[in-house]
């Protein structure tokens, strides 16, 4: 499967946004943290429930900058950017449903995640739709 200009853009930022926050989140979470305006003090478990899904998330962000450049990669990529910039927003949104609107930083993460989603959507869209029964077709 080749990648047009679009797509490698749209893994490219993914890959490299999910690459550095969750580099940020396991390398320096209270630093990371701090820049929303929650503090999270000496709690080791905490830090340990943060850092846990911080590695995740660098380790997809690789995945997706990954397939930029390894064809056999392409198709895991695109659904690694597609899963976690789709579940971010999903998962901010259901917070303000259950829990009430969060301070301006983290309405502007979830602003940002967004207009990634918006990327990957209109990037990788076309790849995820129905095809015939039958149709064996890849692109």
């Amino acid at each position: 499967m080749s990648l047009n200009r679009f797509e490698q853009f749209a893994l490219g930022a993914s890959g490299i946004t999910a690459l550095g926050i969750g580099a940020a989140i396991v390398a320096m979470p209270r630093v990371f943290y701090a820049t929303y305006g929650i503090e999270l003090g000496d709690n080791v478990n905490l830090l340990s429930e943060l850092r846990a899904p911080g590695a995740g998330l660098a380790v997809f962000g690789a995945l997706m900058l990954t397939g930029i450049v390894r064809p056999a990669m392409r198709q895991t990529a695109i659904v690694a950017a597609m899963t976690v910039f789709l579940a971010y927003p999903a998962g901010r949104l259901a917070g303000i449903a259950f829990d009430g609107v969060p301070s301006p930083n983290i309405l502007g993460a979830l602003g940002f995640e967004l207009v990634v989603a918006v990327i990957c959507v209109l990037a990788f869209g076309h790849r995820f739709r129905a095809r015939p029964l039958g149709s064996h077709a890849t692109q």
